[in-house]
Formats: structure tokens, sequence, C-alpha cells
């Protein structure tokens, strides 16, 4: 340890380097760290590992102490992860993979497992709303023949840190401010800035969530990340390294964020109830699973350590093997007893997949396992329907609060011989069927030192955080480098900003000055980083505006209507939107009926004043002139036009709209267009307008 006037700093075996600001004791010393016993520890940092690589030692006493405590921290609730929507559906194989894995799951083409499938915010209670910048939780539950399998992942495929040893302090840095209880469901504030700039590992993640891809349109429409680096072990016992990535079929699309922010008001439940309401009309969300599969050669090929959570392989240098899709096509029937009683595990595989010393996977196998005893309350949550296997559970666990099965005969312990006097024995052990640990090849045996430290890889922290930004468009950068500044914003403590900006240097200096800029503080110093960054090759499949999907299909599209409306130019339109897979969405000033030009009555879906457009993805207007005169006044159909424009979406409108749309200031541009050409503009946001409309750092 390190130590000057300033700032004790440790270091890891890579070199990698933590600033820690001492805390002033009692006696005007600095208060050292110790366990709940009173020990002192020499390191936060870094779990016990045999060697830099090396698994995770259970006798690391200062790990299960924390994270154990961490997991109690609360009752009934999910520490993180707390507000989530779930559904049920099933994953079909598209080719078996004998040759990768024995996972039966994966063998035989066509065969549908079924799954439930958690979507969730972070750092936000369950009361809280749907759409702040936040990770979204990812996680699916297979019901296999072999038992079952938890992928437990993110729709960002990399973390803020390496170790799980610092989970409780991500988490506790961003959630509420433990002396007043706020902000809520939202990272900017003062301890978690003041924490993530003290973690320049931290630095790739918070690239991802200042970007678009923390505020998805829609659950359906993000992508899903394991996350780590798991194996695959087929029935030979030769194991490959694998990434999992689940792709939607309706592209990836975001929200911008004065749309997000105005969501929170519109409605809280945006993306819960776009869930089931899609699923609930038969549109059914899909998603096709993506493997990047990968040998020890090649892992060691890289510039960076594929155990870290915090890197990740592009897809253009290792692309996806599509093998499977997943669609959900079931509602919970009870949300408490499905969707908030589930309980996720990433220990919980089946034999032909298994773990790496991925040193923030090995906490999770840990700490998913005592959470979900202590938010359950029993040791049985097991049985419960939504988490029980769809196969035979035969063991000898018994008893225990809320046991819902009732063993027979008196065999309770293994081994027995009760079988010799005609009595039921139970089950065995099976060494040929049975799940066994992949056993390293020659050569990989993992012994070393027992110490604290991490491999010397894991001490770049800014390369991939750079590859992140020189992958996006302009317009991404730019939303970006103002999620910086807003958030930074609203930090009070004064040392914090320049910190983080210092960090930034080491990603881009553009990036660094446009965020410098909107603050309104002196350009610092780059922080010197534990290990020199190297420039590696942009990776365009990490951009959203790059790829997403020029389609309506799955996109809800906003009408507004008055009385008199051509009746003939609303029906062409909600015609055309169906058969383009949209669902057309009538808004009009009163929902008891709206009497249009032919004399006929149409029921609105929704009323104006509450149904804003950010609730659409494109809008249309079709009005007659008295409509369009009297809407002109109404300040909710003003805002309604204006919001849709400023959200960058398509804008659809007769003649007779045209007072409205020039009340609101709109002005005219590619997305801007008669009803003839809407449905084809309507499927895309309008990037271009946005430099002309708000100031972006």
């Amino acid at each position: 340890m390190a130590t000057d006037t300033n700032f004790e700093t440790s270091r890891g075996e890579g070199g990698e380097t933590h600033q820690q600001v001492p805390a002033k004791g009692p006696h005007g010393g600095v208060d050292h760290l110790t366990t709940d016993q009173g020990i002192p520890v020499s390191d936060n940092q870094n779990s016990l590992k045999p060697g830099v690589r090396g698994p995770t030692l259970l006798e690391d006493f200062v790990l299960r102490e924390k994270i154990f405590h961490f997991d109690h921290e609360r009752i009934a609730e999910r520490i993180v992860h707390a507000r989530g929507s779930g559904a049920h559906g099933f994953f079909e194989l598209y080719e078996p993979l004998p040759d990768i894995t024995k996972a039966d799951l994966f063998q035989r083409k066509g065969e549908k497992t079924p799954v439930f499938v958690r979507f969730s915010t972070v750092a936000g209670g369950a009361g809280s709303v749907d759409t702040p910048r936040d990770v979204r939780g990812f996680a699916v539950k297979f019901y296999t023949k072999q038992g079952n399998w938890d992928l437990v992942g993110n729709n960002i495929p990399v973390f803020f840190i390496q170790d799980a040893i610092k989970f409780p302090d991500l988490v506790h840095a961003v959630k509420m401010e433990a002396d007043r209880a706020y902000p809520q469901a939202g990272s900017a504030h003062d301890t978690f800035w003041d924490w993530a700039s003290l973690m320049p590992e931290a630095t790739h993640m918070l690239m991802w969530a200042m970007s678009d891809r923390a505020i998805p349109r829609s659950l359906r429409m993000m992508q899903g990340f394991g996350i780590h680096t798991f194996r695959l072990v087929n029935e030979a016992g030769k194991s490959t390294f694998v990434k999992f990535h689940w792709r939607p079929k309706l592209g990836m699309q975001s929200l911008v964020w004065d749309e997000a922010l105005k969501l929170q008001a519109a409605d809280n439940d945006y993306h819960r109830r776009d869930l089931f309401e899609t699923i609930a009309a038969g549109h059914f969300p899909e998603w096709e699973l993506g493997l990047q599969l990968f040998d020890d050669k090649f892992a060691e090929s890289l510039p960076y350590d594929v155990l870290d959570s915090t890197k990740l392989i592009p897809e253009e240098i290792l692309p996806l093997k599509i093998v499977g899709r997943m669609v959900l096509d079931r509602n919970p029937d009870n949300f408490f007893a499905e969707t908030e009683q589930v309980a996720f595990c990433p220990a919980n595989i089946v034999p032909g997949v298994d773990f790496t010393n991925d040193p923030l996977l090995q906490g999770r196998l840990f700490s998913y396992l005592d959470t979900q005893k202590s938010r359950l309350g029993t040791a049985n949550f097991h049985q419960l329907p939504i988490n029980a296997p769809k196969c035979p559970v035969m063991n000898f666990q018994r008893d225990g609060q809320m046991q819902m099965n009732v063993p027979k005969g008196r065999a309770n312990y293994e081994p027995n011989s009760l079988a010799a006097s005609g009595e039921p024995g139970g089950p065995r052990e099976c060494p040929v069927t049975g799940f066994r640990t992949f056993a390293h090849q020659a050569g990989e045996e993992e012994q070393g030192d027992k110490l604290r430290a991490r491999g010397e890889l894991f001490a770049d922290h800014y390369s991939q955080a750079r590859l992140f930004w020189k992958s996006q468009t302009p317009s991404e950068q730019a939303h970006i480098a103002s999620a910086f500044v807003f958030e930074l914003s609203k930090v009070q403590l004064e040392q914090v900003p320049p910190r983080m900006v210092g960090n930034l240097m080491n990603v881009d200096a553009d990036l660094a000055n446009r965020v410098a800029a909107g603050l309104g503080i002196v350009l610092p110093n780059k922080n010197p980083p534990a290990r020199k960054p190297i420039d590696l090759d942009p990776s365009p499949s990490l951009s959203i505006h790059r790829n997403m999907l020029d389609t309506i299909e799955g996109r809800q599209i906003g009408i507004m209507i008055a009385a008199g409306s051509d009746a003939k130019a609303i029906s062409d339109l909600i015609d055309s939107l169906t058969a383009a897979g949209a669902t057309p969405f009538i808004v009009a000033p009163k929902v008891g009926g709206t009497k249009l030009s032919d004399g006929n009555t149409i029921q609105a879906d929704g009323q104006l004043l509450g149904s804003p457009s950010q609730l659409f993805d494109a809008v249309a207007v079709i009005l007659s002139k008295e409509g369009a005169a009297m809407l002109v006044k109404e300040g909710a159909a003003v805002q309604w036009v204006m919001d849709a424009f400023g959200h960058l979406k398509a804008i659809g409108y007769d003649e007779p709209a045209k007072p409205l749309l020039d009340k609101a200031g709109i002005q005219p541009d590619a997305g801007v267009v008669g009803l003839s050409a809407f449905v084809g503009a309507a499927g895309k946001r309008y990037w271009n307008r946005e430099p002309h409309i708000r100031m972006l750092a």
C-alpha cells in the first residue's frame, strides 16, 4: 500500500490502481477497514485466488462476509433488479450442437424448451418507473430435461466491475443516498459518480450506460448478453469458450432522453404495459440466440483477458453463430406468483455448460443462491411452481420452511442399504450421466500463491471504452457526451467532475473536451492510466443507429383526429399500418366518440390529454379545417406534435392539419410527410433533425 498526503493507492498484481480518499477517524487518523469481526482488511479490491487467473477461493472470508451482509440488507424486495416484467415462452433450436456441447437442449433440431424471462431495471425499487437511464436485466430460465439452466445477463455485454468483491460498493453508490433516500432509480448523484470516478475499470461500462443502450424503446427491442465468458463442454470432455447474445427480431431501438423523461410522467409502466399488451395481442416478441465460440489459442491472441467482465469481443473479430430463437407467447397468470417469485441463479447450469474463472462470475455463483434464500424465506424456494424444474427432482434434502413435497419412506440419507430389506433406497449418483465439472487440459493446472490480485491485462481500463466511442455515429456520440454532462451536472462534490473528465481524457480528448465545456469547468489533466491504452478497430455492430431496422413492425403509431376528420383517410391509414405489422392507436380530444366526415362515429383508443405522443413510435395528424382551428388553441395538441418532432419521429399529416404543425413550429424535413408517404417514413428516427432543435454536448 503506497501512501502520500492526498490519497492511498492499492495496486493489484497487474498494476491496476484504485485511488482511495482517506477517511478521517474520530482520533484524527485514518480509520482502517475491517471485517465485522474487527479483522483489518488488506485489500478491498480483489477476491482471493490461487494465481492471478485462478478461481475464487471459498476460504475468502472477506468476500463471503461482505457479500453475505450485502445480500441480507433488504427483506422481501430484491436489492437490485427489483422492478421487473416477465413472460413465458420457448426456445427453439435451429441446429444441433453435439460437437460443441452435450447440453440436452442443444441436441435436436426444432425441439422447443420452455422458458421464463424476466426483464428489469437495476437501481430502482419495485415501485419505481420503467424508463430511467439504467442497465436492464435480461434473465432467462430454461426448463430443460436435465434441469433448470439460468442464463442471467443484462442488455449490455460488459459490467462496471471486474471482481465480485466490489459489487456491494457499486450498488451502495448507485442506490439512493443513505442519509436522504433519494434519488430513486437514477445514477445522477454524488455517491455514484464519486465511486465511479475512483474506479477506472468502470469506464467502459459508463460509456454504455451513458449511451442510448440505457434508455431502450421497448423490452422487445433490446439485446441481451450473458456478459461473462462461459464454457460449453461436449461428450468427449472438450471445452469451448462461449459468450451468449440475444438478438431481437424487431431490431434495436432506443428513446431520446427528453422522451424518456416525459414517459416517466406519461406512463410509469411503459415497458411493462408494452410487453404485456403485445403478447396479449398475439404479436409475440422474439430473439435469436447467437454464440461467440472460441478456444484457448484465440483467447490468448487477444490484447485483453476474456475473464474480464469489463471487456467484450467485437463481432467483427468473432462473428456470432446463430443457433436458435426464443419466443415469448404467454403472459404470467399472476404477477406475484411468477414474475416476483421467480428466482434466478447463475450457478444453475446443466451438463454441457460450465463456468470459467471470471472473478465477477465466481462471486455471483455464491451471491444469488444466498440472496434467494433470504428473499423468499426458505431453502425450499425451488419448489415454487415458477422455479420448479419440469424434469424429475430426486434427492435427500428434507424438511425446512414451506416444505411442499411429501417424501415417503425412511431413506433420507446416502449411502444406504434399505433396498436389501425390500424398502425404497432412494436415488443414487451416476458418474456417466451426472454433471461433471470441466477438467482442465494438461498444462492448465490452477495453482499458485494465494493472493488478492488480477491478471495483468485486467489493468487496461480504457482501450475498449475508446473502441466503443469510436464505434458510435456522431449522433450517438453527442448523446453520450450530453449524458455525461447531465449526470455530472447533478454532482455537488466539486472534486468529482474534474476527476471523471480526467478519466475520459484516456478515452477520447474530444469527448473529455465536450463534457468539460458542457459543465463549464477547466479541462483537467489526464489521469495516469494503470496500463497504457491501445487503439482497437471500431466495431460498427456496437452502434444502435447504424443497425436499426427501417420497419414499423411491432411499433405503435398514434393517429390524432378530431370532429370532421377524413373518414377514408383514417381507414386507409389504419389498413396500411396494420398490413405492415404496426398497431394504430386513435387519439382524440374525447374518447366517447368522434363524428367523422362521413357522419359515422369512431371510438378513440385514448384521450388527447392522456395519450401524449411520446407513447408512440411515429404519429399522424388527420384533421378537418374546423378541427384544426379548435386544436391550435389546445396546448396538449400543440405539445403533441411538438414533442413528436422533438423526439425525431416521423409525422404524417393531411393538408387541413398544417395550421397545427405551423403553430408547433414544425419545420419540414424528410420525416414530415403527407399521408401517402407516411408508412414508408415511419420506421426510423430522424437524427439529422436533432442539432437544429436542441443543444448537445
